[in-house]
C-alpha cells in the first residue's frame, strides 16, 4: 500500500485528506489504550493533513522521492516531512510494508502490524522484504509513466500524475528501519540517485551485528545520515556509538554528510515530535511528570525547531542532488538552524 503526495495545480480544490484511516488509527493509538487512556483519545482518523484528495497535479515534470517508515510503523507517521517535500515540488511515494506495520487497504481490508521488537534474523528478513517492496514500487511507477494504471482496483488516478513523474530523478529517505531500507535499496537498485537515513542503524542488531552489506561497502551516490542523541559514529566509548554508521562513513564513496540533532531522541524523526508535546499536556495537564514523559519519548529539543530543521535539510539535500540546485545549507553549520550540528570529519565538494 502506498500514498502519493504531489504538488497540486494552482487553484485546485478537493476534499481534505485525513491523517489516517480509522483502523490504522486504532492500531497506532493502541499502546495508549493499553496504558489506560480511553479509545479515541488520539483522534488520528479525523485529524486533517494539508493535502487534498484527487486534485490535478501541477504541470511539468517532478522528481520522485520514496519513503520507508520505521519498524513497525505506518507510512503515515512521517507526514510532517512528506508534506514539506511535496510542497517543494516533489512527488513523494510513501510505502507501507504489509504484515509489519498496520495497513488499511481501499475497501476497508485491514492487516495488523507486529508488536514485538525483532531479533537479528527477523530484522534481516524484514530489510530484505522492504528492499523488494521498494523495487516493486519503482517498477509500478515505471508502468504508470508508460500509461498503465497500477492501482489494484483500477481506480482513476489524479489528472496529470502519469506525465508528471521524472523517473530520471529518484531519491529516497526513511526513518529508523526505513533509513536502512533506503541504503540497502540504493545498493541493489541504481535507479535511486540519492538517499537519506533518519536515525536508522545499518546493522541487524545494535549490540551484536552483523553489519549490513551497505555498511561495509558504502555507496557511490550521495547519502545523508541524520542522527539523534541515540545515534552517532564519532565516539567509540559512547553507549550510542553505532558501528554500522562508522563503517558506512569509512566505506562511502559518494558525497556524504552526517548531521546530528542534539536534544532529540529516536522518535523525534517521526510525527511524534509534534504529537506528544501538543497532546500530552492537554490530556494530563501541565507538570513535571508530563514533561518527563515527553522527554522520554522525543527528548528536549524544541519541537517546532526540530521539525523545521528536518524539513529544511531534507529539501536542501534533494534539491542539491535531484534537481541540481546548489545548497549552501549543506556546506557548513547554519546560523539559521543552530539546533543542527555537522558531525562529519570531511565533506566532499558539492557538484
Amino acid at each position: 500500500m502506498v500514498s502519493v503526495w504531489y504538488p497540486a495545480r494552482t487553484g485546485s480544490d478537493g476534499p481534505v485528506a485525513k491523517y489516517m484511516p480509522s483502523k490504522t488509527a486504532d492500531a497506532v493509538q493502541a499502546p495508549w489504550v493499553w496504558a489506560g487512556l480511553p479509545e479515541g483519545t488520539f483522534d488520528y482518523a479525523n485529524s486533517k493533513t494539508h493535502g487534498q484528495v484527487g486534485v490535478p497535479v501541477q504541470r511539468g515534470k517532478h522528481a520522485v522521492v520514496l519513503f520507508s517508515p520505521g519498524y513497525p510503523f505506518s507510512r503515515l507517521l512521517n507526514t510532517v516531512q512528506v508534506e514539506e517535500l511535496a510542497g517543494h515540488g516533489y512527488v513523494v511515494v510513501t510505502i507501507d510494508h504489509t504484515h509489519e506495520g498496520p495497513v488499511t487497504f481501499p475497501g476497508g481490508r485491514f492487516v495488523p502490524g507486529l508488536e514485538d521488537e525483532p531479533d537479528g534474523p527477523t530484522y534481516q528478513r524484514a530489510i530484505a522484504t522492504r528492499t523488494a517492496d521498494t523495487r516493486f514500487v519503482l517498477d509500478q511507477l515505471t508502468l504508470l509513466s508508460y500509461g498503465v494504471n497500477p492501482d489494484a482496483e483500477g481506480r482513476a488516478l489524479p489528472f496529470g500524475l502519469r506525465t508528471s513523474l521524472d523517473l530520471h530523478k529518484i531519491g529516497m529517505f526513511g526513518f529508523s528501519a526505513g533509513g536502512f531500507t533506503t541504503a540497502n535499496a540504493m545498493l541493489e537498485d541504481p535507479r535511486i540517485e540519492a538517499g537519506a537515513d533518519l536515525d536508522g542503524m545499518l546493522q541487524y542488531d545494535f549490540d551484536n551485528g552483523p553489519l549490513g552489506k551497505v555498511a561495509k561497502q558504502g555507496l557511490n551516490r550521495p547519502f545523508l545520515l541524520f542522527g539523534s542523541d541515540t545515534s552517532q559514529r564519532t565516539d567509540p566509548k559512547s553507549a550510542y556509538y553505532d558501528k554500522s554508521w562508522a563503517s558506512f562513513w569509512q566505506a562511502q564513496q559518494g558525497w556524504k554528510l552526517n548531521l546530528q540533532l542534539p536534544g532529540s531522541l529516536h522518535q523525534s524523526f517521526s510525527d511524534y515530535q509534534l504529537v506528544y508535546p501538543q497532546l500530552l499536556p492537554k490530556i494530563f495537564g501541565e507538570g513535571s511528570i508530563v514533561d518527563d514523559s515527553i522527554e522520554l519519548r522525543v527528548g528536549t529539543v524544541a519541537p517546532d525547531r526540530s521539525v523545521a530543521a528536518q524539513r529544511a535539510y531534507l529539501v536542501a539535500f534533494f534539491d542539491q542532488f535531484l534537481t541540481h540546485r546548489p545548497q549552501t545549507l549543506l556546506r557548513k553549520q547554519s546560523p539559521k538552524y543552530p539546533e543542527v550540528e555537522f558531525a562529519h570529519s570531511d565533506i566532499r565538494p558539492l557538484r
